[in-house]
């Protein structure tokens, strides 16, 4: 008989101990897949917000916490919109352009959804009191910043879709929206159409192109009507700054900072480095939790086969008085570890994957897809836990006496 035909016919036999260590290696399995997968796709996520995001200096509510930056805007915090201008008033060398924000939830044709409240360019060119202030910056002459070019890209256009590339937006009306792709396909909602937003009626200026950031989810509307209706007063979440790289990495923060001490000033490194060691630590922790739940796989899988050594004396040797060789004994057991740790790993990595799949996009709003490598450190470390597992057992195995086997019987 084939080893292959004993190894399946012992394990249809004793389905349950084989059942028991199969569930801790794929737990364990499990475990690396989904934490590393949410890890791999939430460092992309980064990596692309970052190539998207024209503001590299957040000003936040003091109290506004830094652990999710793509949440931020989002905490529940407020800070006057006055702010803003004191901003403008201070004329800060490096500040290239000043975006406030209010985030409100609120539900539109049945569907919840995020209304964020912006600022256009024609609003800041409105306000008397600020003519001349130099915002939005758009000759390189200019003596405002330190930059080897301005910030000409973010001068504001005519063209609504301008706010997905570069973060401004010339006009917006009153009773206007822009629609991330996410939001319009959501609400099945496309330009011209009205939506029922916070208790009024809104046309659909425009359906931004898809970014791959949390803007494809937001409706954006004229900062002034979101305060008006949702009935916040005037007060914002976030005050969005593209600086200089140079100022911002400088004296800007300072300078900020004595400017604004109710507010907590950070740079998109320090948002970005907190992020990262999240992702370090999610990384770091799978690991550990892999290990030890292999750890206790490995210790079930060693006393499954010990005791299957002890009830089979008799079968092996009767096998080994039959001719089979003391190798052959041993693959016989190191073959059912390796059986046990090939399912273990694909099973783990499956149930891994789709765990990944599901929480990535509710804890962080992470698009996790499967990767592939990730199968291959499964199949690797469940098999090696196995057989290494194993390996005592089988060598007992394959040293039993058939002789003494047969007296003590």
């Amino acid at each position: 008989m084939k080893i292959q035909h004993l190894i399946w016919k012992e394990m249809r036999k004793r389905p349950t101990p084989m059942i028991t260590s199969l569930l801790a290696v794929t737990l364990g399995v499990m475990a690396l897949v989904a934490i590393q997968n949410i890890a791999v796709f939430s460092q992309k996520k980064i990596a692309g917000d970052m190539e998207s995001l024209g503001a590299n200096v957040l000003v936040l509510p003091p109290n506004a916490s830094l652990q999710d930056y793509y949440a931020a805007d989002m905490h529940g915090e407020t800070m006057p919109e006055e702010f803003v201008t004191r901003l403008a008033f201070a004329r800060l060398p490096g500040v290239e352009n000043l975006a406030p924000k209010l985030c409100v939830e609120t539900s539109a044709s049945g569907q919840d959804v995020v209304v964020t409240g912006i600022l256009p360019r024609s609003e800041y060119q409105a306000k008397s009191a600020w003519q001349g202030l130099g915002m939005f910056a758009s000759d390189v002459g200019s003596d405002r910043g330190c930059c080897s070019t301005t910030a000409t890209s973010l001068a504001g256009s005519d063209d609504p879709n301008s706010l997905a590339t570069e973060r401004t937006i010339q006009d917006l009306g009153a009773r206007e929206v822009i629609l991330g792709s996410l939001a319009a396909e959501k609400l099945s909602a496309k330009v011209g159409d009205e939506l029922p937003l916070l208790g009024g009626d809104f046309n659909v200026l425009a359906v931004l192109p898809e970014a791959g950031t949390v803007d494809d989810s937001r409706v954006f509307a004229h900062l002034h009507s979101v305060q008006e209706l949702a009935e916040t007063g005037p007060v914002v979440n976030v005050i969005e700054i593209v600086a200089c790289c140079e100022d911002a990495a400088g004296s800007l923060i300072s300078n900020l900072s004595a400017e604004l001490p109710e507010t907590k000033i950070v740079t998109i490194s320090q948002v970005v480095q907190t992020q990262l060691a999240v992702n370090t630590l999610m990384s770091r922790l799978s690991w550990v939790f892999f290990s030890i739940l292999l750890l206790v796989g490995a210790s079930s899988i060693a006393s499954v086969m010990f005791a299957n050594v002890t009830e089979r004396r008799q079968e092996i040797g009767t096998l080994m008085a039959l001719g089979a060789s003391r190798s052959f004994v041993t693959r016989l057991f190191l073959g059912k570890a390796v059986v046990l740790g090939v399912v273990g790993g694909i099973a783990g990595y499956a149930g891994g994957t789709v765990l990944a799949i599901i929480l990535g996009p509710r804890l962080l709003s992470v698009s996790v897809q499967p990767l592939p490598m990730l199968l291959v450190t499964s199949l690797v470390a469940a098999t090696l836990v196995a057989v290494m597992a194993s390996f005592l057992p089988a060598r007992r195995a394959a040293g039993l006496d058939p002789c003494l086997v047969f007296n003590d019987a």
